[in-house]
């Protein structure tokens, strides 16, 4: 049996950040267990997944699109998935919470 390797890694803010912005971070802890797609698994598909998320001012996924496609449509929407269920540390700008975009990578691989 294949051994699956996992990596999740931040990106960047999708929107340029100055000295009084922060932009969104996930709170890993909090995301959904990633499940290899049995398709997925099947037809041995891996890949890179990167994902621009809209975080509200709450901390939750208020939208999610993937900016670059694994090659798998099933990996693209476990990863979606995955971010979904996370909750985030806010954007803020002056120290106010706010909506915002970010850019989070996930890494899909056989092995």
């Amino acid at each position: 049996m294949k051994k699956i390797i996992l990596a999740v890694a931040l990106l960047a803010s999708f929107v340029s950040v100055s000295a009084n912005e922060i932009a969104p971070s996930v709170d890993k802890q909090t995301c959904e267990k990633p499940v290899y797609p049995k398709s997925a698994l099947m037809n041995e598909e891996s890949g890179t997944v990167v994902l621009s998320i809209l975080v509200g001012p709450d901390g939750a996924v208020v939208d999610s699109k993937v900016e670059k496609s694994s090659g798998s449509k099933a990996l693209d929407k476990a990863t979606q998935k995955i971010y979904s269920s996370c909750k985030f540390k806010p954007g803020a700008k002056d120290g106010k919470p706010q909506q915002a975009w970010t850019k989070l990578e996930y890494v899909w691989n056989l092995s």
